[in-house]
């Protein structure tokens, strides 16, 4: 097509048109269920667009008229909501309840469930969210289509003497006439409670259609035919130009804008249940009627195009090159040389599910892609970047496994059997049983978290699969790094550690790569009865290598600080022929043993606990009693003190040490 030729007539979509946040939750949990389960049901159609039902259908999402239709199946509350006794008994007959009710009709829900006295909702009565509303009030509730109604109904009694009352709106009713009626009742009834509960979309594509209609020459509203939003953007729309009211763009006669002087605007709007696909088809309908008029029907639009040299002929699995040309929440517009217009929605630019567009690309990078579906029909092509870069992916995942290499991603989900790992934007699958969580574990542990993994198999079967192992790559690095160790461990060699198990005989715990035994005479200074008296399995304790056999992989360790040793103390403060207090800790039958300072006992020999005979030293001495005693021999070698209580009653050259039994 000539760079020359220019369409005469402007087109152009309302800033805010098609799909409303709650309308595109409502499709994504019912698709999401459907994947689940093969087949679920919605409580009447999930949204009033005859094109868009039949999508879901197709997926698997169908319409029931009644709640014994889908008794036993899994159900999706749409988003208009239902009554309070619709939901329970939807959940004691269908075998999982789904509920997509917009979370601003959920606002009214909770708004009127708390209400007393009387609460009137402006809307249609018979829609289904009315219904819904009027089915969660706690009170008495009217549904009220104006102020005439509401006022009516005060008037015959609805409200007793004079009181409260309060007003709830429906989610897409229209701003100009709400604001009219809430004015209407302040003046008249100023104890009335309104809430403005006009869905925030409804209202900016309220604004967005009537500021769009005062400029145009023409609109088309796209939508169901039995949508109330849609109609009501039709009325909105033909209070300023000629309206058209269209399903689909199969309802565009092509002679759509004849008539129209060179300049005009002609406006496109969408109801809250239009998908944007519908809109993009009506739109570029309505650009090729544009430029076949402006050509004055001289040569055929299509063989104009398949003539032109200038456009890529484009078919499926092309690989093109393409330019960005604008990011939004949902997609990417892409110029790739060709008359289609070109998109890659966000789950065809990469594997990662927590990706936004913008996150991917931006306006002006150049990428390559695949074709993945051209409709000449609607003049758009569909294309895929993740499957580009899947391919490049496959292959570098393959020279990793070939050459046993490490490599490190984050965990993007978790699925059934396993995690996603992402790896040069090549989904990457996880088993569990190669995750290294326990089966009583957690996988969810895992996710947002980078981990390192090894690739144990690569195939191009079915468009790529590639599984890898956290548990194989956890066990070569430990494997390393217990090599590492054994190289570099030396007596003497501290480390923070964890206990891991508790013994009679000492404790185990983890520095690193092995794990160290403690013994019980190890862990402390003071006396020990059981390990577990003093630690804890978690506990952090700072050990020293005591000695070690790589051969046996064993290594043993010692809690005790050696400049912590009491011994050095004992040494430091008393010397032989002290006398001191001593706290008797033991009896043996050979005597008893006492308590200097935490860490250093004495042994009070039978033969010197007294000057007379002692038969049982139980009679004499108990544990914990605390008795003064003479330091009568000190053994720095074998670090041992002998005391007598004899020797205080005793001359000194008759107090001898006696020799232990």
């Amino acid at each position: 097509m000539s760079s020359e030729i220019k369409p005469e007539i402007k087109i152009e979509i309302a800033e805010n048109a098609g799909f409303c946040p709650g309308v595109q939750r409502a499709v994504d949990i019912a698709k999401k269920a459907a994947e689940k389960y093969g087949k679920v049901y919605t409580l009447g159609e999930l949204i009033h667009n005859e094109d868009a039902v039949a999508d879901l259908k197709r997926k698997g999402v169908y319409a029931a008229e009644t709640l014994d239709e889908a008794e036993g199946s899994p159900l999706v509350i749409r988003s208009h909501g239902v009554p309070k006794t619709v939901e329970n008994e939807a959940r004691e007959k269908c075998a999982e309840v789904f509920d997509a009710t917009c979370p601003f009709v959920k606002r009214i829900h909770g708004i009127v469930s708390g209400i007393d006295g009387t609460v009137f909702v402006l809307g249609d009565k018979d829609h289904p969210e009315v219904v819904g509303i009027m089915g969660n009030a706690s009170c008495k509730a009217y549904a009220c289509r104006d102020f005439d109604e509401i006022d009516a109904l005060i008037q015959n009694g609805a409200v007793k003497d004079g009181g409260k009352f309060a007003v709830v709106v429906q989610t897409t009713f229209d701003r100009g006439r709400f604001d009219d009626y809430s004015e209407k009742i302040r003046r008249k009834y100023p104890r009335a409670e309104i809430y403005d509960t006009i869905c925030n979309a409804t209202d900016k594509r309220q604004r967005s259609a009537r500021e769009l209609a005062q400029r145009a020459r023409l609109m088309i509203v796209v939508g169901g035919k039995s949508s109330s939003n849609t109609r009501r953007l039709a009325e909105i729309c033909g209070e300023y130009c000629k309206t058209v009211f269209v399903s689909n763009a199969g309802e565009l006669s092509g002679r759509t804008l004849l008539g129209l002087p060179a300049g005009s605007l002609v406006g496109i709007t969408a109801g809250a249940s239009t998908p944007r696909y519908i809109i993009k088809e009506v739109h570029n309908k309505m650009n090729e009627e544009n430029i076949k008029n402006t050509e004055n029907n001289e040569e055929d639009f299509a063989s104009l195009l398949e003539q032109d040299q200038s456009f890529t002929r484009l078919y499926t699995n092309k690989r093109v090159k393409a330019t960005v040309v604008s990011v939004s929440k949902k997609e990417a517009v892409v110029e790739v040389g060709a008359k289609q217009t070109g998109y890659i929605v966000r789950e065809e630019l990469t594997n990662d599910p927590n990706a936004e567009v913008e996150d991917v690309v931006k306006p002006g990078d150049v990428i390559d892609a695949v074709v993945i579906k051209v409709d000449d029909n609607i003049g758009t092509v569909a294309l895929s970047k993740k499957r580009v870069d899947s391919a490049l992916g496959l292959e570098k995942l393959a020279a990793v496994k070939e050459a046993n290499e490490t490599i490190e991603g984050v965990v993007s989900q978790v699925v059934k059997g396993g995690v996603i790992v992402i790896y040069e934007n090549t989904r990457v699958f996880i088993p569990g049983s190669h995750t290294g969580i326990p089966r009583t574990g957690k996988l969810e542990e895992l996710l947002k978290k980078p981990v390192k993994f090894k690739i144990i198999e690569v195939s191009n079967e079915r468009g790529g699969r590639v599984v890898g192992s956290i548990r194989q790559a956890t066990k070569e690095i430990r494997e390393a790094e217990r090599a590492k160790f054994w190289e570099s461990i030396e007596v003497g060699q501290k480390f923070e550690g964890e206990v891991r198990s508790i013994e009679s005989y000492g404790v185990f715990v983890d520095i690193g790569p092995v794990d160290g035994l403690i013994h019980t005479a190890d862990l402390t200074w003071d006396r020990v009865g059981h390990p577990k008296d003093i630690v804890n399995v978690g506990d952090k304790l700072n050990v020293i290598v005591k000695s070690f056999d790589p051969e046996k992989k064993r290594v043993s360790l010692t809690a005790k600080d050696p400049e912590e040793n009491p011994w050095l103390k004992f040494m430091a403060q008393y010397k032989k022929g002290d006398v001191i207090k001593a706290t008797v800790v033991s009896i043996m039958e050979f005597g008893a043993f006492a308590q200097i300072i935490p860490g250093v006992d004495g042994l009070i020999h039978i033969s010197q606990i007294s000057t007379e005979r002692v038969e049982d030293i139980n009679t004499v001495l108990t544990v914990g009693q605390e008795v003064d005693v003479k330091i009568i021999e000190v053994d720095e070698e074998r670090s041992r003190v002998s005391l007598s209580i004899r020797a205080l009653s005793e001359p000194e050259e008759e107090s001898a040490p006696a020799e232990e039994e």
